[in-house]
């Protein structure tokens, strides 16, 4: 690979690292090209983008985007591949789902939600996270459910017992 290349290369990588907020480097190594094409063909159909890279152009690309985190660096090693995603859950959970045929990929770090998981402990963490957009929703909806059962009481009972408090009010005045 010429020096023009890997420039490229570096490139391309920097550029995705910008544009997808979350990414996964996995080892895929121990697949076999049936295996391969159908985490490429899960991939696709979830809406994650999947590149088998080298270390030394990868760390270089997260270097020039300022996310080489060293956790992140420090898992460079053996066959790498990354996917990019715009749902941070997306990989760990494709992840999960094709482990169930194979024992491969194997996660070593992830960036989702600004944050690194470092080793493939923190899968199932991962399939969990909720994004900003999910957790504002279950804030909105913890904030409305008291209003709702004050508005719901009153409402159901209205009538009867607002006719009530009126004639028990003006009794007491009369």
């Amino acid at each position: 690979m010429t020096k023009e290349e890997k420039l490229a290369v570096i490139d391309s990588l920097a550029q995705q690292l910008q544009n997808y907020p979350h990414f996964y480097v996995a080892d895929i190594e121990a697949l076999n090209a049936e295996q391969t094409a159908a985490l490429r063909r899960k991939c696709f159909e979830n809406g994650v983008k999947l590149v088998v890279v080298k270390n030394t152009l990868l760390n270089k690309a997260l270097e020039k985007v300022e996310k080489a985190d060293a956790d992140l660096v420090n898992v460079l090693e053996g066959p790498t591949s990354v996917m990019f995603a715009e749902v941070a859950k997306a990989p760990a959970q494709l992840i999960k789902e094709f482990r169930k045929e194979s024992d491969k990929p194997v996660l070593k770090a992830a960036f989702a939600e600004g944050c690194v998981y470092v080793g493939d402990d923190k899968l199932d963490a991962l399939c969990n996270i909720k994004s900003k957009e999910e957790l504002i929703g279950d804030l909105i909806a913890l904030l409305q459910s008291p209003a709702k059962n004050v508005i719901s009481a009153l409402q159901a009972n209205a009538g009867q017992k607002i006719a009530g408090l009126v004639k028990t009010l003006e009794s007491r005045n009369n």
